[in-house]
């Protein structure tokens, strides 16, 4: 199958594809993705019958279920029946461009529908719905409302750029919304183990301010964050250890007849003795992590956090008939005794520690 005809091929099974889910999205009820479906196809293939046939079943469906919606929710007095109005006029005002674009369905639905001008009156009633949800949750005076009131106030500004005050209260939201920590960072060793700040600067995103603790502000923190690097060691030589295995295998050596005629293996039993040494170094950091409350200087989090690293070795000698050996045994007594590099073994440990409190702060502060 040459590269031309495995395109068309694959064209036709994607339009054959479209075709099956614009026709089950027609069955399911689910009209605007029916529409869109066939849309699409006819994009690809104007004269495609069977969705042209859905395209003619669907749209009428379609317009017909979004406006019911809309007038449903306006009767009921929906909390939300502006922005969902606003949602279903920009879905009708869709699915005339997506019409408008395809040369096949602009022969079947020659004249769609828009909804521009009601579009732009719900957009305002809508803006003054989430505008007002805004106000609501502030009055809560929690951080978590202040939250809702801050994508409320965005959402009323999306409708209508700049309604009311909007612009200041989603400003002032994100701000009571801003859980601020104050953190210092502490070096209680002699080991110099670079800085934690890039940790800090990681955790900095929108409703979580982190500053220094020297760094003045005119709003206190809520929250003290604390990390204490106390500790580095490693051992002071490696560990040794070392123990004997026997081999014994059978290997081939030639070949003979046998008394039938037939070539047959000649075995010979071989044996050995591997000694394999094993030298192992760690390396160990410690560090403390405490989160307190401002207010009651309570701890809400209190943890020793480690930062582990492990060097080890291994090579072997063997005495006796080196067939008896595997290629891994054999490459093991071809390496000779090494030595730990204790830069390395400190690199790691840090690496791991600084790894180690990253995750444990962002468990922590997931939840605000």
């Amino acid at each position: 199958m040459n590269s031309k005809t495995l395109l068309l091929f694959i064209v036709a099974i994607s339009l054959l594809e479209a075709c099956a889910s614009g026709k089950a999205a027609l069955k399911n009820g689910n009209y605007y993705e029916a529409v869109l479906e066939s849309v699409n196809r006819l994009r690809a293939k104007p004269d495609h019958k069977k969705a042209k046939v859905v395209l003619q079943q669907s749209y009428p469906l379609a317009i017909d279920f979004i406006q019911t919606r809309i007038q449903n929710g306006i009767t009921a007095d929906d909390p939300r029946k502006w922005r969902n109005a606003v949602e279903g006029y920009n879905q009708i005002n869709n699915l005339n461009t997506q019409i408008k674009t395809s040369l096949g369905a602009m022969k079947i639905i020659t004249n769609p529908v828009t909804k521009f001008k009601e579009l732009a009156e719900v957009k305002i009633k809508a803006a003054e719905e989430s505008y007002n949800d805004g106000i609501q949750y502030m009055l809560k005076n929690t951080r978590d409302d202040a939250k809702l009131a801050y994508f409320s106030f965005k959402e009323a500004n999306g409708y209508e750029p700049g309604y009311r005050e909007v612009i200041e209260l989603m400003t002032q939201a994100e701000f009571n919304a801003t859980l601020r920590v104050a953190y210092q960072e502490i070096n209680a060793s002699r080991i110099n183990y670079g800085s934690l700040q890039p940790i800090i600067n990681s955790m900095q995103r929108q409703f979580l301010s982190f500053r220094p603790i020297e760094q003045q502000d005119t709003v206190p923190p809520q929250q003290y964050l604390k990390i204490v690097f106390n500790d580095y060691r490693q051992d002071a030589r490696p560990q040794f250890s070392s123990r004997n295995e026997n081999l014994e295998r059978e290997v081939k050596v030639g070949e003979k007849k046998g008394a039938d005629g037939k070539v047959q293996n000649v075995m010979e039993k071989v044996a050995g003795t591997i000694t394999y040494y094993t030298k192992t170094k760690r390396a160990y950091s410690n560090a403390t992590l405490s989160v307190t409350d401002a207010k009651s200087n309570a701890f809400l989090l209190n943890n020793s956090v480690e930062g582990n690293s492990q060097w080890q070795y291994t090579w072997a000698t063997f005495k006796g008939d080196h067939r008896a050996m595997n290629s891994d045994q054999l490459n093991l007594t071809k390496r000779t005794e090494a030595s730990p590099d204790d830069q390395s073994l400190y690199n790691q440990a840090i690496i791991n520690l600084k790894n180690n409190l990253s995750q444990q702060l962002a468990n922590f502060y997931r939840r605000y």
